[in-house]
């Protein structure tokens, strides 16, 4: 999507645009979404939510090979696609505590779904980049489309351990009262949700300026911006075998604060390359620091967590995780228009790193509350 759009218009604050629109939806109906998680059968709610984004990739895909593609469709499609994982995201991540029947597994399972979720979203872009230069953005999105069936058989097919019926809150309004005091009343996970806001502002928008550094930077086309996506994915690769490897959740502050300074170091880096190979080797380093990072806070809220409020937690990470990335991408789109793209990466890295010290600071104090809730949960001994 972001190749077409700046093959297209050969603006960087148009690209941001249409990444805007379409995550703006998820720090709008996110924190909603979440007490419908918590309410409903989350395998039907992800039946229906992949049914549509099924539903929408085809569409686009039509609209491409007509040759009917313009921004106003391209961000009317992107909306659709944002609303519906509003929804999808949340219920997917909570849905993995369903699928763990014995809860000595579950810290593993999480971390494994996190790495995999951080890590896909990063390789599956850099297949994508491969494709286009061979048979095109329609086909890509065609195959994306398709791709769906799949996943939509393998929820069918799941043979779930039916869970007792959760008690309902009176309304939908004080669930979401709920959900937001618990999330942003208890430290670890409020600091957890402010720094993934904070990182989605100010470094993940990264993403949305590769091709204009492929183009502009390296001078080259579609095949340059997959080798530079191979390179993130590479390292997301790494970073993700690295997480799921690990035996337990203990540790994870640790991780998350020197994950921030490896993202950030490696935004810093890549804005003084000029050479492909180089550029790659920097974004593996952004790569491993951002999946290490995201899958270390997912894993943590979804451990932290209690299991009727898990679904609201989790609704907070996506509208934190992308919530933002739409004020980032226009950010990052005017300032790369403003100063360049080398520059903005400069600037972002380093506010990553200055954010990563900041939280080490503040978490620090709570890590007696992080231990009481561990001993709770049974994760640790008393």
């Amino acid at each position: 999507m972001s190749w077409l759009v700046y093959s297209l218009t050969n603006s960087a604050f148009l690209l941001g645009v249409v990444s805007f629109s379409g995550l703006i939806c998820n720090f709008v109906v996110a924190p909603f979404a979440g007490v419908f998680v918590d309410r409903l059968n989350r395998r039907r709610i992800l039946l229906v939510t992949q049914s549509l984004a099924m539903v929408q990739a085809l569409i686009l895909a039509a609209v491409v090979l007509t040759g009917q593609a313009a921004v106003w469709n391209l961000v009317v499609l992107s909306m659709a696609l944002g609303t519906i994982n509003a929804l999808d995201m949340p219920t997917r991540q909570s849905f993995v505590v369903e699928m763990v029947e014995d809860r000595e597994d579950l810290g593993n399972a999480i971390a494994l779904n996190s790495s995999l979720f951080n890590s896909a979203r990063l390789i599956g872009p850099t297949v994508a980049g491969i494709l286009v230069a061979t048979i095109g953005e329609g086909l890509c999105f065609l195959i994306n489309g398709l791709s769906f069936i799949a996943v939509i058989a393998c929820l069918l097919a799941m043979t779930l351990t039916p869970k007792e019926a959760s008690i309902q809150h009176p309304d939908f309004v004080q669930g979401m009262k709920e959900g937001i005091s618990y999330s942003f009343g208890f430290l670890p996970i409020r600091y957890i949700v402010l720094l993934l806001t904070y990182s989605s502002l100010v470094a993940m928008p990264y993403a949305v300026l590769l091709p204009v550094f492929a183009k502009d930077v390296l001078h080259g086309g579609a095949s340059t911006l997959g080798f530079l996506t191979t390179g993130v994915g590479s390292g997301a690769l790494v970073g993700a075998i690295y997480m799921a490897s690990r035996k337990n959740v203990l540790g994870l502050g640790k991780i998350i604060v020197l994950a921030g300074f490896l993202f950030g170091l490696g935004l810093i880096l890549v804005s003084f390359t000029s050479v492909l190979w180089l550029s790659m080797l920097t974004m593996a380093l952004a790569g491993f620091g951002m999946v290490s990072m995201m899958a270390s806070c997912n894993t943590f809220l979804q451990s932290i967590a209690d299991d009727d409020k898990r679904g609201r937690v989790m609704s907070f990470y996506v509208m934190a995780f992308m919530g933002l990335s739409p004020f980032g991408s226009l950010l990052y789109g005017g300032l790369a228009n403003t100063i360049g793209t080398p520059l903005t990466f400069l600037i972002g890295g380093a506010l990553c790193i200055v954010g990563a010290a900041v939280f080490a600071w503040k978490f620090s104090s709570v890590r007696g509350q992080v231990h009481e809730a561990y001993v709770k949960k049974g994760i640790l001994a008393k």
